[in-house]
């Protein structure tokens, strides 16, 4: 009873026995399989995670960006608003004309010059982000190139061996000379 029972152990119990070491030849053990697509399928999270990470900004920062982007939206919709309040009202709005024609020279001058730095001065800071990423994405191309050709780079092939000469394969099958005959070639 006892070398049954150490035959069966053998076959089919403790943590390695022959059927599982046999059936792992011809399919792939599952728990390993679940775990590598695991493995993988964090490497793949944590590759998007930094990719798209965003930059910790404060509140300060973000409520300036924020009022940054109200005059060009302000400035747009004040002037469709002198259309309508030349339409709805053409005395008030003449009114309001005349008084800007009292303004001098010099404070026009003044105001294109204060407008012209304001989005001068955000033309060249997106400008540089927009460099800098560009620089950044660059940086990234050597890696990147690197990966793909240590990818696709094929391994190494082996140093043909001289072949001896065969003696030539006697047959009646038609098919088979014809292939051995292109094959010599």
């Amino acid at each position: 009873m006892g070398v049954l029972n150490g035959l069966m152990a053998l076959l089919f119990g403790g943590d390695r026995n022959v059927i599982a070491e046999t059936a792992e030849v011809f399919r792939e053990n599952s728990e390993n399989a679940g775990e590598r697509g695991a493995a993988i399928q964090s490497a793949a999270l944590q590759q998007f995670a930094q990719e798209f990470a965003r930059n910790r900004r404060s509140i300060f920062d973000t409520v300036i960006d924020g009022v940054n982007r109200l005059p060009r939206p302000m400035m747009a919709l004040g002037t469709l608003a002198l259309f309508g309040a030349a339409m709805h009202d053409p005395a008030w709005f003449a009114a309001r004309m005349q008084g800007l024609s009292l303004v001098p020279e010099p404070l026009w001058w003044l105001m294109g010059a204060v407008v012209s730095f304001y989005f001068g001065a955000r033309h060249q800071a997106k400008g540089q982000e927009f460099q800098q990423s560009i620089a950044e994405t660059l940086a990234r191309t050597g890696a990147v190139r690197d990966n793909i050709e240590a990818l696709s780079a094929k391994p190494a092939q082996p140093a043909e061996m001289p072949q001896e000469p065969r003696a030539p394969i006697e047959t009646d099958n038609a098919a088979l000379r014809d292939w051995l005959a292109s094959y010599d070639r």
